[in-house]
């Protein structure tokens, strides 16, 4: 099955000069004369070695096979992540490196949705939002309700959030993961 250059996505997997490769960011430019084009960034499974190519819209290429699957977050051990399947119970350590700086919005029994190639686990995205506990913040100032200022909270796993000033310790909040912002109580 083939695939164009414009057609493809973040996590989309594809065959190019022999290799299994995966998109991690297709962006489109279009000038005022001539041809549109992509430019795509893509990482070869195997090697984990980063591309960026220039191809012409039209320009296609094989798709690869892969596999999406829910998997549940259940602890971190330094250098990877273990994840289980919940359908087959089966544990598979990921690269500390997928998830990246957003490991701190991992909790137990969050939900991962895991990319695999060839049975090799290539992209690992969080919930769009996690529910976190607050561990410390500083105290809510009586009177200063006047405007709207927010504190800085540090929530389990590590993650440093502003919050309204209402919110104290052991508080549950709506964090969302692409942004960090604070969205509301849980």
């Amino acid at each position: 099955m083939s695939i164009e250059a414009i057609d493809l996505r973040r996590g989309k997997a594809f065959i190019y000069k022999s290799n299994v490769c995966v998109v991690v960011d297709n962006v489109k430019v279009a000038k005022g004369k001539g041809q549109s084009y992509q430019v795509v960034q893509f990482k070869n499974v195997r090697t984990g070695q980063l591309f960026k190519e220039r191809f012409r819209t039209t320009e296609s290429f094989e798709e690869a096979f892969v596999d999406r699957k829910e998997m549940e977050y259940l602890y971190s051990d330094g250098s990877s992540h273990v994840l289980m399947d919940g359908e087959s119970y089966e544990q598979v350590n990921i690269p500390a490196e997928l998830i990246g700086e957003k490991s701190v919005y991992l909790t137990p029994n969050c939900i991962i949705s895991a990319t695999f190639v060839e049975g090799e686990c290539v992209l690992a995205e969080l919930p769009n939002t996690v529910e976190l506990e607050i561990k410390d913040t500083p105290p809510e100032v009586k009177g200063a309700t006047a405007t709207n200022q927010l504190k800085e909270a540090t929530c389990e796993g590590g993650a440093r959030v502003r919050v309204p000033p209402f919110i104290e310790n052991g508080t549950k909040i709506k964090v969302d993961t692409r942004t960090g912002e604070y969205l509301g109580r849980a």
